[in-house]
């Protein structure tokens, strides 16, 4: 499920994905290790780059398994809120993660890599609102990457740019 990080990698500049990677750093996370815990707000955001995460309520009910190219902490990063779920390993996990006061620092000083990132960040969030209605039985019961594209045009246009992006994040940090 690459498509989502790319398409936030689609709406950021080379200059604002390289800064991004110059100040985060590699995270590891073991197979049941806790990476954001329910009503404690994350100090980090996270770039999901191998392994798999659960996402469940603090009853125990599992919302979502989430794989390569997702991105954790964007809801606390915008709205500076304690999650409602917890985010737990279910393999062993690589992540590329950046600290959420560093990134608000840098938004604060740079209007256009704050415009890029929130920008990016409302089309994740709304590729998975999309998602999960779609799940509930709201919509279509499977969307395919080329639905989702047909939805946005510009992320079409982009494709291609995030993906050597994404590439180039990941050579980085390896």
């Amino acid at each position: 499920m690459v498509r989502k990080v790319l398409s936030i990698l689609g709406q950021l500049s080379d200059a604002d994905v390289e800064w991004i990677v110059r100040h985060g750093h590699q995270f590891h996370c073991a197979v049941g290790q806790t990476l954001i815990h329910a009503g404690q707000r994350p100090s980090m955001l996270y770039f999901l780059l191998e392994g798999a995460v659960a996402v469940t309520l603090p009853n125990g009910a599992e919302l979502a398994r989430l794989g390569v190219g997702e991105i954790l902490g964007e809801m606390s990063l915008v709205d500076k809120q304690a999650p409602t779920a917890s985010v737990t390993a279910t393999q062993a996990t690589i992540f590329l993660a950046v600290e959420q006061e560093r990134l608000h620092a840098k938004m604060e000083q740079d209007a256009s890599f704050a415009a890029h990132m929130y920008r990016a960040i409302a089309c994740f969030l709304s590729m998975r609102m999309r998602s999960t209605i779609s799940n509930l039985g709201f919509g279509k019961a499977e969307q395919t990457l080329e639905d989702e594209i047909e939805l946005d045009e510009e992320i079409l246009d982009k494709l291609h740019l995030a993906g050597v992006r994404f590439e180039r994040m990941l050579s980085v940090l390896r």
